[in-house]
């Protein structure tokens, strides 16, 4: 370590009185510029300290870089991203993409006042849940509804308000862990509800179910396995039978549905992921399942079944806690329109994209290489396979086309991070030493903005 370095780096005071400040930082509040200084400076300190630097930057350096950390303060956190994965439900990029309609509904809920409690019929107080109920009631065949959060405190809310104090029936192939760490034992538990565990992790049987309840038993429960499969000798007991039993015994019978889609998937050839209507049918009186992964809506904890049990739920102290607020209630209703209209698959982006041909993934792959081609990249239309993402469909990859870009003299990690710090950041994957850019998530529209990237990037 050259200890001399560290006495010659300059002072924050010096560097805000260089000629050059002014037009590196335009429009920049001198908070902003003096708080970028200090931390590019103890940077350099670190660098120098760990040895990693044998000689000072340049004051335009210093300065070059202190107005890059400036910019970069003052963009938003929570913003745009162009996502190039190919996950369609991508839980860290925010999942669901939002219908047009759906977008409308929340300007329009946010930018004034509302009815989201008042009931311009009577001229008195109405009811949050009333602008979806009626629509998930029509479109599930459910008696009732309501809406929370989010899938995880649907779940504590149903156990909280129908098990508490008394043992939930759960076969053991079903005790899954999701997101965060939530696992359904250690919610049981917080919720003052006792887990009864029955069957084998990959058996399960009715006996098993009948000869665990008791007069501690509050609800049989099954927990639908979204993110993860159990195959080969395995036996499961279906809704109908659980739910015969169930009645057999006047206990609820309850299930954590995980992703929830009112549209059958195997339109689009994905298969094996029940609908909520088929739940519904099939006996199970309190069905809860997540707003914005398959359904294609806003995040929620949507909770169809019973009026009974529905209805215990809203008179829960936890609800008030849990409530959703009207944007999400806008953009939810909006989305259940497009379902109770019959056009869901032409207005939702996820089902769009759930559904997109691999033919014409690659026509469209084909189109974004001849632009980059053109500027002087490399680029070339894969092969590749898709995930739905968000925990849901875990056994079926969906076939697609990538983009594969390579440039002169830019290694593939330093292109990857190039994207990724732009605006907008471009999140594309590293495979096999490639940098790929997924069709299936990735709008025409947002071609404009990949090849001036790509732009920068070979600059």
């Amino acid at each position: 370590m050259n200890k001399s370095l560290l006495r010659d780096i300059p002072k924050v005071d010096d560097l805000l009185r260089s000629p050059t400040l002014a037009h590196l930082f335009a429009d920049t509040p001198r908070v902003s510029v003096t708080e970028a200084l200090r931390e590019e400076l103890d940077n350099i300190r670190k660098n120098i300290l760990d040895g990693a630097l044998d000689a000072l930057p340049c004051t335009e350096d210093i300065l070059s870089s202190a107005a890059e950390r400036a910019r970069m303060k003052s963009r938003p956190s929570l913003r745009g991203v162009i996502n190039g994965t190919g996950v369609v439900l991508h839980t860290n990029l925010g999942r669901a993409c939002l219908a047009k309609e759906a977008v409308d509904a929340v300007i329009n809920a946010a930018t004034g006042y509302s009815t989201l409690e008042y009931d311009v019929a009577s001229g008195s107080r109405g009811e949050r849940y009333s602008h979806v109920e009626r629509l998930l009631s029509r479109l599930t065949g459910a008696e009732s509804a309501m809406v929370v959060n989010n899938n995880a405190a649907a779940v504590l809310l149903i156990l909280s308000a129908l098990a508490k104090g008394g043992e939930v029936i759960v076969s053991r192939g079903e005790l899954v862990e999701i997101g965060g760490s939530f696992r359904v034992p250690e919610i049981m538990e917080s919720c003052g509800a006792k887990l009864r565990e029955v069957g084998t992790t990959n058996k399960t049987h009715l006996a098993d179910y009948e000869r665990a309840i008791g007069e501690d038993t509050r609800a049989v429960m099954k927990v639908h396995t979204s993110n993860y499969r159990i195959v080969g000798f395995t036996e499961t007991v279906t809704r109908e039978e659980m739910g015969e039993l169930a009645h057999k015994h006047n206990l609820p019978f309850i299930e954590d549905l995980g992703s929830g889609c009112l549209f059958d998937l195997n339109r689009l050839g994905i298969r094996d992921e029940p609908t909520v209507q088929e739940c519904v049918r099939a006996g199970v009186d309190v069905l809860s399942f997540s707003g914005d992964k398959l359904l294609g809506g806003p995040q929620g904890g949507i909770i169809v079944g019973k009026k009974e049990y529905i209805d215990m739920l809203k008179r829960h102290p936890l609800t008030r806690a849990m409530r959703v607020d009207k944007m999400t209630l806008a953009a939810l209703e909006a989305t259940l329109r497009c379902y109770d209209e019959q056009r869901e698959f032409d207005a939702i982006p996820t089902l769009n994209m759930l559904g997109a041909d691999a033919d014409a993934l690659r026509a469209k792959g084909e189109k974004l290489c001849q632009r980059l081609n053109a500027i002087g990249a490399h680029a070339k239309c894969v092969p590749v396979r898709d995930q739905v993402g968000g925990g849901s469909v875990p056994m079926q990859l969906l076939d697609a086309y990538a983009v594969a870009i390579e440039l002169d003299g830019v290694s593939t990690e330093k292109l990857e991070k190039h994207m990724r710090l732009g605006e907008p950041p471009i999140i594309g994957r590293i495979d096999h030493a490639r940098y790929l850019l997924h069709m299936r998530t990735i709008a025409e529209s947002e071609f404009d903005t990949i090849e001036k990237a790509i732009a920068e990037a070979m600059a």
